[in-house]
């Protein structure tokens, strides 16, 4: 910490994750869920990147992460009224599918342009998202097919030497979390509960 009260390792980390995110590469970093592998979510070349990094193929679409629920409608045609009311009430982290996106990298979309997108208030990814000023890519850091890992110790040296940069906040951050509640909703306001 400086005379401010601000944490310098956090500041660096997030200055470092700005440079690489604005150079299209490959940041590993805690999230609100799991460590994950994050990239310019506007950026093709970058998404290409990660799913190369994790042996992925580039059918399955990518979460993304926004600092809140403002932006939204920058990414979606049309936002239902539900998913404002499901973030409000969400007690752990909530990713919505949204259909009909739009100014993302097509390479991340799903089927009819459709996208994950979870709005962020853990504070590392909430700053980074708000400084950035785009969405970032968060997918776990692993190898497709191989185990998600739910703190910095269980991600593979692969994926560590894959990147851009490597976060150091939360490194040492022994507790075990999960990926997030995924949620399919129509542009009619009706949701199937995906995970």
């Amino acid at each position: 910490m400086n005379r401010r009260g601000i944490n310098t390792e956090f500041e660096e980390d997030i200055k470092a994750c700005l440079d690489a995110l604005k150079n299209g590469g490959l940041i590993l970093y805690p999230t609100d869920t799991v460590w994950g592998i994050g990239c310019d979510a506007t950026n093709a070349e970058a998404v290409k990147k990660v799913y190369a990094l994790k042996k992925r193929a580039d059918s399955k679409a990518l979460i993304v992460l926004v600092d809140c629920t403002e932006v939204l409608d920058h990414y979606v045609v049309d936002v239902p009224y539900m998913a404002y009311e499901l973030i409000n009430v969400a007690v752990k982290p909530l990713t919505i599918v949204y259909e009909g996106a739009f100014n993302l990298a097509q390479n991340l979309m799903g089927e009819n342009d459709s996208v994950g997108i979870r709005v962020t208030s853990e504070p590392f990814t909430h700053e980074l998202c708000r400084r950035f000023g785009r969405p970032i890519v968060s997918t776990s850091a692993n190898v497709s097919g191989g185990n998600t890992a739910h703190s910095f110790r269980e991600i593979v040296k692969e994926i560590k030497d894959g990147v851009d940069y490597v976060v150091k906040y939360r490194r040492n951050d022994p507790s075990s979390v999960e990926p997030s509640n995924v949620i399919l909703l129509s542009s009619d306001g009706t949701f199937k509960i995906l995970r």
